[in-house]
């Protein structure tokens, strides 16, 4: 298989290839795909007869898939980052991760850090093929709560801003409302709360350590009863060498994690309300301690478009991600899940909750989220369903396909079926493991090939300088 590098508006046919629509169910054995312009033209069972101009591409022993669509990611924007309104990652840092998310098979990508504005996006970056949209989460209470823990990279512009200006301006997608930085999540244990006592101490703690203290003294659902005794917390701490007593480290527990939660409750309500009046999908931080006030959200807003955020988030017990997944799936709110570190790394986070909402057939898409930069890519997740938990492969691709693309019709209408008159993004991989991904096509230009980057795509790090 000999990829050819094509630009925008020439003509190409694939063929050959085992097709996968995006639809769920359609899984073409063999197939062949014209594209003009970007756009895909014709899809048929039976060779293409090439016409002069076209450039054919056997694909033949190798799937051909929609290029996917991540629904909720973070760090691919060069402004303020995540629902805390931090300071932006490096550009070199979200160059890598915008290179990560199309290497592994993702052509458009949704950033719901929330509280950048869209002239940030690029910043001084290049242009670049992953085609990435933003969304708002400009609210008065949101942004408060974002103060509340950091809001280092907010500046005035920001925080004037409004959901409504932003909508009026473009923007198609709600959210992210709350976040594990101002909801006591993920973010407090692999940045805030090893940060506190840092400060406090000069001792560094691990993510793992941070979440067994803040589930010890707050509860997993952050209703800030101790679940040991304070001896028993004591000896944690001893054994740790953290010089700090239980009590002080409760106080400083209760001050660091619980300060923004009750604006971000408050946040929450605010984007339902707007997500009913503007008809537009907002996307919420869906874990143990905002699980009720979702329900509760999504009886009092029956005509928000709400999306239930990353629904196997660790702070679930199996039986519990299930359960509230199965009552908000009953209110119309969509399931969607996210890979976290859970797939591969599995640093902080195991596959229990993931495997137990995919065997009860719950959830409707699969985005990466962030993981303090430890994510696993779509397309293992979309691979370890078709082994682990034995859907099939049409099953297993619409979650990141076809089915994102009916829940935010506004974005991506055009694509995330293999289908004519759409667009032309479309991965190649291998047959047997839909987690390599060997080419990518976005717009019908080859941007991936062989497993690389194409010059242009994106600039690669930059040369050191010279000392």
């Amino acid at each position: 298989m000999s990829p050819t590098q094509n630009r925008p508006g020439s003509q190409l046919v694939l063929e050959g290839g085992s097709l996968i629509t995006g639809d769920g169910k359609t899984h073409l054995e063999s197939a062949s795909i014209r594209i003009r312009d970007g756009m895909i033209v014709e899809i048929t069972q039976a060779p293409i007869e090439a016409s002069n101009g076209e450039t054919v591409v056997s694909t033949k022993g190798y799937l051909m898939l929609p290029g996917f669509i991540n629904g909720h990611a973070h760090a691919t924007i060069a402004g303020p980052s995540m629902p805390s309104g931090s300071l932006p990652l490096s550009l070199d840092d979200v160059r890598y991760q915008r290179n990560r998310h199309l290497l592994s098979g993702t052509t458009s990508l949704i950033n719901v850090c929330g509280l950048a504005l869209p002239e940030d996006r690029d910043g001084a970056l290049e242009p670049h093929a992953l085609d990435i949209h933003m969304t708002s989460a400009h609210t008065p209470h949101s942004l408060a709560a974002a103060d509340q823990i950091d809001g280092q990279g907010l500046t005035a512009r920001h925080r004037s801003a409004r959901l409504e200006e932003l909508v009026s301006r473009g923007c198609r997608v709600l959210g992210e409302a709350g976040g594990g930085q101002t909801l006591g999540g993920g973010a407090q244990d692999y940045r805030f709360i090893p940060d506190a006592i840092e400060e406090r101490t000069g001792i560094r703690i691990s993510a793992h350590l941070a979440r067994q203290l803040k589930e010890a003294v707050l509860g997993r659902n952050l209703d800030g009863k101790m679940r040991i005794s304070e001896a028993v917390l004591q000896d944690l701490l001893d054994e740790h060498a953290i010089d700090l007593t239980a009590r002080a480290l409760g106080n400083l527990l209760r001050m660091k994690v619980l300060a923004p939660v009750h604006c971000a409750r408050l946040g929450l309500e605010e984007i339902a309300a707007a997500s009913a009046q503007f008809q537009l999908p907002a996307i919420f931080h869906h874990a143990l301690p905002t699980a009720t006030t979702l329900i509760a959200l999504a009886k009092a807003y029956p005509k928000a478009r709400m999306v239930a955020a990353h629904a196997n988030h660790p702070s679930f017990l199996p039986e519990e991600a299930c359960t509230f997944a199965r009552e908000l799936k009953a209110l119309g709110v969509t399931i969607d899940v996210s890979t976290l570190d859970m797939i591969d790394s599995r640093f902080r986070n195991q596959p229990d909750n993931l495997d137990a909402l995919v065997d009860a057939g719950l959830i409707d898409t699969l985005s990466t989220d962030y993981a303090g930069g430890d994510w696993d890519s779509i397309a293992s997740a979309l691979h370890r369903t078709t082994r682990k938990n034995g859907w099939s492969l049409p099953q297993a691709v619409a979650l990141a396909t076809g089915n994102v693309a009916r829940v935010f019709p506004e974005l991506f209408a055009d694509r995330g079926l293999l289908e004519v008159g759409r667009r032309a993004d479309i991965v190649i991989a291998e047959p047997h493991n839909i987690s390599r991904i060997r080419h990518v096509y976005k717009d019908g230009r080859l941007v991936v090939s062989d497993g690389v980057l194409l010059k242009g795509v994106a600039r690669g790090l930059q040369k050191s300088k010279t000392r």
